[in-house]
């Protein structure tokens, strides 16, 4: 099992300089970003599928959703629960 670092205080994150960040989320144990583009970033423990990506692999990395891109979809908003993710979309 990957070792994910779990961080009780703020820590720098290296994104893409292209990304301009509008939005963030925390959960208890992972974080999502939405970009000013619409593009949702999400990083930390995944058990709980919490993060996305369709499986249930942790990152320390951000990782953009790629199922929001492929289903043609922009986040809005995003607010991370305990071990859940919800994120509001327009088409």
């Amino acid at each position: 099992a990957a070792f994910i670092s779990i961080q009780a205080f703020p820590a720098l994150l290296d994104l893409p300089q292209d990304l301009e960040v509008s939005t963030v989320s925390c959960g208890s144990r992972h974080t999502a970003v939405i970009t000013r583009g619409g593009e949702l970033y999400t990083w930390g423990w995944g058990k709980y599928g919490q993060l996305g990506h369709g499986n249930n692999i942790s990152s320390d990395q951000a990782r953009r959703v790629e199922h929001l891109v492929a289903q043609g979809l922009r986040a809005e908003e995003v607010v991370c629960g305990p071990w859940t993710t919800y994120v509001r979309v327009l088409e």
